[in-house]
């Protein structure tokens, strides 16, 4: 999935988080963590919705 951004190590996450860290602050984090949780769900629905809308299409040309 993060193939094309790069490769992670512990130092570079760590960094991350204390940057969000720093600029949302500790009151923030929780709002944060389910506005993201919320939106990857989201995006996540949206894309089984069209794969389900792609198979369905495929079947009815087949026939």
């Amino acid at each position: 999935m993060f193939g094309l951004i790069g490769n992670f190590g512990p130092w570079e996450v760590a960094f991350v988080l204390i940057i969000v860290l720093i600029i949302f602050g500790p009151g923030k984090l929780p709002q944060l963590g389910e506005s993201i949780g919320k939106a990857i769900n989201s995006f996540k629905k949206a894309k089984d919705e069209d794969t389900d809308a792609d198979i369905k299409v495929s079947k009815e040309l087949n026939e």
